[in-house]
């Protein structure tokens, strides 16, 4: 299995799930709500410098996505 970057930050997140189909919604505080309709999904990532690994997997989670997915979308 790929790794994770350890050094990604919460815009380059949003950036990257922008790219797989995701529409930024709303932001509180420094949250970010992203969704996508088809099929639906709704992710919440921290706008964070960096984000923790756990956190970014726990959003690729929500976000039905796979590590490579992921990485071939950075």
């Amino acid at each position: 299995m790929a790794k994770l970057p350890t050094d990604l930050s919460g815009r380059q997140a949003r950036a990257v799930l922008e790219r797989a189909g995701f529409v930024f919604r709303r932001q509180r505080g420094s949250h970010l709500m992203l969704r996508r309709d088809q099929p639906y999904a709704r992710v919440t990532v921290p706008g964070h410098r960096e984000i923790r690994i756990g956190t970014l997997r726990r959003i690729l989670a929500q976000a039905n996505r796979t590590v490579e997915d992921f990485l071939e979308l950075l």
